[in-house]
């Protein structure tokens, strides 16, 4: 049977719908199941491309990342249009920069949205009108360093902080999730407004609900940061249960 042509054209309208870039390390194990989680029945399409990242986790080499950022962007679907393009890598975004990251991935994929984790975090602390945080990291010293620094320079109070001082992306993704739940709820939160887990390689997102039980206050995430503003950035507004408050907003 041969299909109409007015047929195949409301075939091709159905896939109208906002596609969003991913950017995962090659070495995470926990942001595209993030994603697929909260976004899988979402009125939007996901393409990942994966960027080297080498291990041990240090400054020197995440920076080598921005070498490959403009074509392993520009590989998300050559030549079609992406609507907004995330950039999966918290302490890789410090260490290269905000700005320069924008503009690496935005010679890559001209005139999309681009968000990162430190991008969303800041958003989303606006959002929720979060001034002062507890920081949870799985981050070595030096790049704890690194990450302190950074909410500083944006007016981010860190009140209190704990660190795992693990070194490679496949130790932060065996990390128990009742592990971190028990170290994170044990922070010093009365002077805090939120709780900051950074790190798009840790399994936290489900947890984030009995975290913000536990603390009564908001408990935010590198990836949870990360797509709200990338399905809100895309016009999706309706609220998500299940992972923290802030996807409900």
């Amino acid at each position: 049977m041969t299909l109409s042509i007015k047929h195949l054209d409301s075939k091709f309208k159905n896939k109208n719908k906002p596609k969003v870039g991913l950017i995962a390390l090659s070495t995470d194990q926990t942001i595209e199941s993030d994603f697929n989680k909260i976004c899988n029945d979402l009125p939007l399409d996901i393409f990942i491309n994966r960027i080297h990242n080498q291990n041990p986790l240090t400054k020197e080499n995440l920076l080598k990342m921005q070498d490959d950022l403009e074509s392993v962007t520009h590989k998300i679907l050559p030549n079609e249009k992406i609507n907004t393009i995330a950039y999966g890598c918290t302490s890789g975004t410090i260490a290269i920069g905000e700005d320069k990251v924008k503009e690496l991935i935005l010679q890559g994929k001209k005139d999309c949205y681009v968000t990162t984790p430190v991008t969303s975090a800041i958003k989303a602390f606006k959002q929720m009108n979060v001034k002062k945080i507890a920081l949870f990291t799985p981050y070595p010293d030096k790049v704890n360093k690194t990450i302190l620094e950074y909410f500083i320079k944006k007016n981010i109070d860190v009140t209190s902080f704990t660190s795992l001082n693990l070194n490679l992306d496949s130790e932060f993704a065996n990390v128990d999730p009742n592990y971190i739940l028990e170290i994170s709820s044990q922070l010093e939160m009365e002077n805090a407004d939120a709780l900051f887990i950074s790190c798009t390689a840790l399994p936290v997102l489900n947890i984030l609900d009995e975290l913000e039980n536990k603390l009564k206050k908001p408990a935010l995430s590198s990836n949870q940061t990360l797509i709200w503003d990338t399905i809100r950035s895309i016009g999706y507004k309706s609220p998500i249960k299940g992972y923290g408050k802030l996807l409900e907003k």
